[in-house]
């Protein structure tokens, strides 16, 4: 319980996603099971009770996305112990059961025990929170091992007798196109359905492209050299020299002058200037 949380879970993609499946399971959830005596809310056709209860449940998912955006913020400075987590989650059930509670006992003008309403809005709360919770815990854990798994395998087949790494670039079809030492590799931008690498050959500037995307690049070449910078560049961070601020934001100069400046763009700002500090501190 003293050790902190992975990154993955309060990574913005996977809070986007965990967001949108718990909001999708909770309205799901509402319509079969119908919990919170929620079938008395409104004396309409199923069709519209489809309709108000969809825009009762997204309201209350709003407390996940404030707890949620919170969570980020605090993680990304301080990180998050498993038992902080533990808390954070009960913390999210209690908001969304008092809120669904005070929407019964308000809107609804419920006469039942405000007590009672609050300890049945918890346990439905927790099913609402819980299972999609889990779910979600287990496909992050097992996605984060399997890239971990890849970049280890990718890892021992770059690595030649000499000790010396290379990139091995493969193509949508997962097919090898190009491979060069490490330390050549200067930048890689997409280009439509390419991705142009951007390398020195015998001191001079050279491009090779291959059909692939941006994206699966940075999966494959996940804990090496090569980070993302915006959205259309990965640079090789063994070349990078300089990080200036600019008024547009920060810029990254590397070591060849055939490299333009690039610009860090503010989607991946935090992760390279951790990575910038972590690779040139003392």
């Amino acid at each position: 319980m003293n050790q902190k949380i992975s990154e993955y879970l309060y990574e913005k993609g996977n809070i986007t996603r965990l967001i949108i499946y718990t909001a999708l399971f909770a309205l799901v959830f509402i319509n079969i099971y119908q919990p919170f005596d929620s079938r008395n809310w409104f004396p309409i056709s199923e069709e519209m009770f489809l309709v108000f209860s969809s825009l009762v449940i997204l309201t209350g998912v709003l407390v996940v996305l404030m707890s949620r955006v919170i969570m980020y913020h605090y993680a990304r400075r301080k990180g998050l112990f498993f038992w902080q987590y533990a808390l954070w989650i009960l913390a999210e059930i209690f908001a969304m059961a008092m809120f669904y509670t005070l929407f019964q006992s308000i809107i609804l003008d419920d006469k039942r025990l405000f007590s009672d309403m609050l300890r049945q809005s918890i346990i439905n709360t927790s099913l609402v929170l819980l299972l999609p919770y889990s779910i979600l815990w287990l496909y992050f854990a097992l996605k984060d091992r399997n890239k971990k798994l890849a970049t280890l395998s990718n890892k021992e087949m770059e690595e030649g007798h000499s000790g010396k790494q290379m990139f091995n670039f493969r193509d949508e079809k997962k097919d090898l196109r190009f491979s060069v030492a490490s330390e050549q590799v200067l930048w890689i931008e997409a280009a439509d359905n390419y991705v142009k690498i951007h390398y020195q050959n015998k001191g001079k500037p050279a491009t090779f492209m291959v059909r692939n995307t941006l994206k699966k690049i940075e999966d494959d070449f996940f804990s090496t050299t090569l980070v993302r910078c915006n959205r259309s560049v990965i640079v090789n961070f063994d070349r990078v020299k300089i990080l200036r601020k600019e008024q547009e934001g920060f810029f990254l100069s590397l070591d060849s002058e055939a490299a333009p400046d690039i610009l860090v763009s503010k989607t991946y700002a935090d992760k390279v200037l951790m990575r910038f500090s972590e690779q040139y501190s003392g």
